[in-house]
């Protein structure tokens, strides 16, 4: 696995694109700074998409919308798995010990974490039937 770093500051890579823009070149900038040419050459392809220059790839904030859905997508799709499961396996007890009732009513309490803690939303499932 590769090696991992915060990323570098906004202001620094714009610098760096002013930079390319004003003639200079990614390999150049790499001996003279940290990051690498291709990551230099990267943050000034990402500039050109983001003032509407290239046309090749998404813009910053399209990139955002989109992690933002993908993120919501896969949310609901583990509630959804987590809630089969339950119901499965409450479906499962009442069936091996041949209770007749409707079974167990849940309240979903779903915990949004997702903005705070950056991973998917936690549910906790409250059992509502009393018999």
């Amino acid at each position: 696995m590769g090696k991992t770093r915060t990323p570098y500051p906004a202001e620094f890579r714009a610098q760096m694109v002013e930079l390319v823009k004003a003639g200079r070149t990614p390999q150049e900038l790499a001996r003279e700074f940290e990051p690498t040419a291709q990551t230099i050459i990267n943050w000034a392809a990402q500039a050109d998409r983001d003032a509407g220059v290239r046309h090749d790839g998404l813009t910053t904030g399209e990139r955002q919308e989109l992690t933002r859905l993908r993120r919501k997508c896969a949310s609901l799709r583990w509630n959804s798995l987590t809630r089969a499961s339950f119901s499965q396996r409450a479906r499962s007890s009442r069936e091996y010990s041949g209770l007749a009732s409707p079974g167990p009513t849940w309240l979903v309490i779903t915990l949004d974490c997702c903005a705070t803690f950056r991973h998917s939303p936690c549910i906790k499932f409250v059992d509502l039937h009393f018999t």
